[in-house]
């Protein structure tokens, strides 16, 4: 019955379910959509000599540092409190 609940479940209660387990998805999600924002508020501004496909690959590398940043954090995070001060989050 277990699995038949997973399909029963909307996309935002997915996305809720997924944020709630790991809050840092949220930060890089957020980090994302801003350096996306900024790119796009930036585009005219952009060098003369850069093409516009250009610009969008350094965009899309940019805003994906922030989300492999965020997630790595997390990840460290996790595992300093698992593995070096021995915090336990186990929830019976």
């Amino acid at each position: 019955m277990a699995s038949r609940d997973i399909f029963d479940e909307s996309g935002t209660d997915v996305a809720v379910r997924k944020f709630k387990n790991n809050p840092f998805l949220l930060v890089g999600v957020t980090g994302f959509l801003i350096a996306t924002g900024i790119g796009a508020y930036k585009y005219k501004t952009r060098p003369k000599g850069m093409s516009t496909g250009t610009y969008l690959v350094r965009l899309r590398v940019a805003a994906q540092s922030v989300v492999v940043g965020s997630l790595t954090v997390g990840m460290v995070y996790g595992m300093v409190n698992k593995y070096i001060l021995n915090k336990d989050d186990k929830k019976n």
